[in-house]
């Protein structure tokens, strides 16, 4: 069985090459820095067309669609677990969209972003071990006032 891929996340990626399953077209490792272009310039383009003002799961659901278009992976709502010592919460808090398993996109639709949010992606990147996150606010006339982009050690 040979399998054909374009776009697998790293892990799968690996998981498949070293079984000899899979011949690969063009598939090229996304850095964290390329991923955020392409969700920054998704989050242009969904701004432009809807506008401010709407229900952060309106976004949210344009957004997979922007990101599904482009072949890109990603995981909706996805669980994230807290562990403390033996103690462990299988869904301690919800991730809006986690992409390519490197990004993690927190939607707002709110009129303001309180430091709360803020803290709130960087727990999120800290409990997955991820580098990059990007806090994304649509309820702004521009879009750019409304998207911060927070790093864990990149």
């Amino acid at each position: 069985m040979l399998i054909y891929c374009v776009n697998l996340n790293d892990q799968s990626f690996r998981k498949l090459a070293k079984r000899k399953f899979i011949k690969t077209l063009k598939y090229k490792p996304v850095s964290e820095n390329e991923l955020s272009k392409i969700i920054v310039d998704c989050c242009f383009r969904i701004h432009k067309k809807l506008g401010p003002g709407l229900l952060e799961s309106v976004y949210e659901e344009v957004l997979a669609y922007e990101l599904r278009k482009q072949n890109i992976s990603f995981k909706r709502q996805q669980g994230i677990p807290v562990i403390y010592d033996e103690l462990t919460m299988d869904i301690g808090f919800r991730a809006d969209i986690i992409v390519e398993d490197k990004v993690i996109i927190e939607i707002k639709s709110v009129e303001l972003i309180a430091p709360v949010n803020q803290k709130q992606v960087i727990t999120y990147l800290r409990l997955t071990d991820l580098k990059l996150g990007l806090l994304v606010n649509f309820n702004n006339s521009l879009i750019k006032k409304g998207m911060q982009r927070i790093v864990n050690n990149l």
